[in-house]
């Protein structure tokens, strides 16, 4: 199971009431929400190895050179030469430290990428796995992971962690017309405002599936619309040679990573906390006893069952 974490702890920080806050007044709702959602998803699954896939660079540098609008609008502060600070609330920013020390004290594994996105960890521990592989995300651009054959699906938690939709490759022709090898295609066809992403223009996702249905990808689609005699007609023809340029390097940008170098993480599900000592101070520390104890129960019912 990979978590794309930042998805998570986003919707737990929306959704869980800033009320839940530690002895100090400290807001912790960000941390509630989480390990909740990580409980509810372990006891459902019962994975035997779990990553919490980490944004070590939430807008990669070379990203924005190839398209400088990318995430552009959720810049709070530019960073020259380094990684650029992303607009996060002040309550939730104050919790990611707490986060990342709970996790540890779980012995739960964080991986993360240097000049790469969570995105990216996902797609590089998902590829040849060797195992059954659930991602957990709000993000749709991870729709291109989706490979029935190797049991790679989706759980997508865009309504909610507890009424997420598995996505398999069904799924996704069903929805969008065109197949998961197809989707990243497609997204660059279709563009994304949340990403910055502008698209084709002129081509929304109805046309982009009909253009991938009969191309099949969008070096077909190029090859068609640079062919006088091929059946495409002018209007789409003339959209597509007019974004010769965002079609040379978007799939690049939309493309996620398979093959970075992340070391040999160990991600299977510790059946005890790493550090007991440390994980009762945080839960005493950070009012957070019952989320805590809650997810100690299941990992602990659920590697026994699984081993």
């Amino acid at each position: 199971m990979l978590l794309d974490t930042a998805s998570l702890y986003f919707r737990a920080f929306y959704g869980v009431p800033d009320t839940v806050r530690a002895p100090d007044g400290t807001p912790v709702n960000a941390v509630r929400g989480l390990l909740d959602f990580i409980s509810r998803l372990v006891e459902e699954y019962q994975p035997t190895h779990l990553a919490c896939c980490w944004d070590n660079d939430w807008r990669p540098q070379w990203r924005v050179d190839l398209i400088p609008t990318y995430k552009a609008h959720r810049v709070e502060e530019e960073v020259p030469g380094g990684s650029d600070v992303e607009e996060v609330p002040d309550p939730l920013q104050a919790q990611i430290p707490i986060i990342l020390e709970v996790l540890a004290a779980f012995g739960i594994a964080v991986v993360g990428a240097d000049d790469y996105e969570a995105d990216d960890v996902i797609g590089t521990l998902a590829t040849d796995a060797g195992m059954p592989v659930e991602i957990v995300t709000g993000d749709r651009d991870l729709f291109q992971l989706v490979d029935d054959a190797a049991g790679i699906r989706v759980l997508y938690t865009a309504r909610g962690v507890g009424r997420h939709e598995r996505v398999t490759n069904a799924v996704i022709q069903e929805k969008y017309d065109v197949g998961a090898t197809q989707y990243a295609d497609f997204a660059t066809l279709r563009g994304d405002s949340s990403d910055g992403l502008p698209g084709v223009a002129g081509v929304g996702e109805k046309t982009a599936a009909t253009l991938l249905g009969r191309y099949g990808s969008i070096d077909g689609i190029r090859a068609a619309a640079a062919d006088p005699g091929s059946d495409l007609a002018p209007g789409p023809r003339r959209k597509i040679l007019d974004a010769e340029a965002y079609l040379d390097v978007a799939p690049q940008v939309v493309a996620v990573a398979r093959g970075i170098d992340l070391g040999t993480p160990d991600l299977t599900l510790p059946p005890t906390p790493l550090d007991p000592v440390s994980l009762t101070d945080l839960s005493g520390r950070w009012g957070l006893d019952t989320p805590i104890a809650r997810l100690v129960t299941t990992i602990t019912d659920v590697t026994s069952s699984t081993r």
